[in-house]
């Protein structure tokens, strides 16, 4: 009897073992699996119904995750005006949705610059804000390789040579958004 209940003790406590040694090894894949995710497949992972806010210097982009790429998110503050916005630019992301998952869609290969390309063929004004919260108005001219140039003039005016009021041109490490007005 008294035999009986030392190998029943015996292997409740190997079973006990058992049980933390899976328990530690879980814990530590885990934070190995972690370890291994960036912001940009965090952003991937939340596209979609999650509402976000990208802080930026000074403001908060918030909204609707809709697309990311390999150095921009697109943000979808009110139905049909998404915002682009620059990741370097990101000091801080709120809402997304806890834990560590894998990105249910896959990133847009094309660059910043390859965005802002298709934002200029259109010829759509823009409201272009630097990483410190200056904001100009105009028409997207040029998309080089590493800058913008922004033809300056009001948001309410079509770019003409008789509408615009300057020229801007804005490095891609300073640009933080760019909305189509």
């Amino acid at each position: 009897m008294r035999w009986d209940r030392l190998f029943d003790d015996l292997e409740a406590q190997l079973a006990l073992d058992d049980v933390r040694e899976l328990e530690a090894e879980v814990a530590d894949r885990t934070r190995r699996e972690r370890a291994l995710l960036d912001v940009h497949t965090r952003l991937l992972a939340n596209i979609g119904p999650t509402q976000v806010g990208l802080r930026l210097r000074g403001r908060v982009v918030s909204g609707r995750l809709v697309d990311v790429g390999p150095d921009w998110a697109l943000v979808e503050t009110a139905p049909g005006r998404p915002v682009l916005v620059a990741l370097a630019a990101v000091r801080a992301v709120s809402g997304l949705l806890p834990g560590a998952r894998t990105p249910s869609v896959v990133a847009r290969r094309f660059a910043l610059g390859a965005a802002l390309r298709a934002v200029s063929r259109d010829r759509a004004v823009v409201e272009v804000v630097d990483v410190d919260g200056h904001p100009a108005t105009g028409t997207i001219d040029v998309v080089g390789a590493d800058h913008l140039e922004l033809a300056e003039h009001a948001s309410d005016e079509a770019r003409r040579a008789a509408n615009v009021t300057g020229r801007l041109l804005v490095p891609f490490w300073s640009l933080g958004s760019v909305r189509r007005l």
